[in-house]
């Protein structure tokens, strides 16, 4: 059995302001509109889903995901450009291997992580 990402899917009350957020502050790509409000976006190879609560879903929708974690080759510059973008930093470290890593928070209370790029 084999497996490969299809998507991560962030559901929220307003699509558009989570996807203009991923778009402004961390590059992402709007791939696609979709039929019921959402987006398809492409976050640097990673594809998210970013829609509501899915009328037609029967399991329980929560908003939200845990991380999503992402390299950057200028820690520096990225943690002072989601600064001025009024991202609100949670904790900024350094890991076991040396890498520095910064947390901040997203739409709907998702952590996103930055790590320094491996030399």
């Amino acid at each position: 059995m084999a497996f490969k990402l299809n998507h991560l899917h962030l559901k929220t009350p307003d699509p558009k302001a989570t996807a203009d957020f991923y778009v402004n502050n961390l590059g992402a790509t709007v791939v696609a509109e979709t039929a019921n409000g959402g987006f398809r976006l492409d976050l640097h190879g990673l594809p998210l889903n970013v829609t509501g609560k899915i009328d037609s879903q029967t399991h329980d929708q929560v908003f939200g995901i845990e991380h999503i974690a992402l390299d950057t080759d200028d820690l520096d510059g990225t943690v002072e450009a989601l600064k001025a973008g009024g991202a609100k930093i949670t904790e900024e470290v350094q890991v076991g291997n040396g890498r520095r890593v910064c947390f901040f928070e997203g739409p709907e209370g998702v952590c996103l992580e930055v790590l320094e790029m491996e030399g």
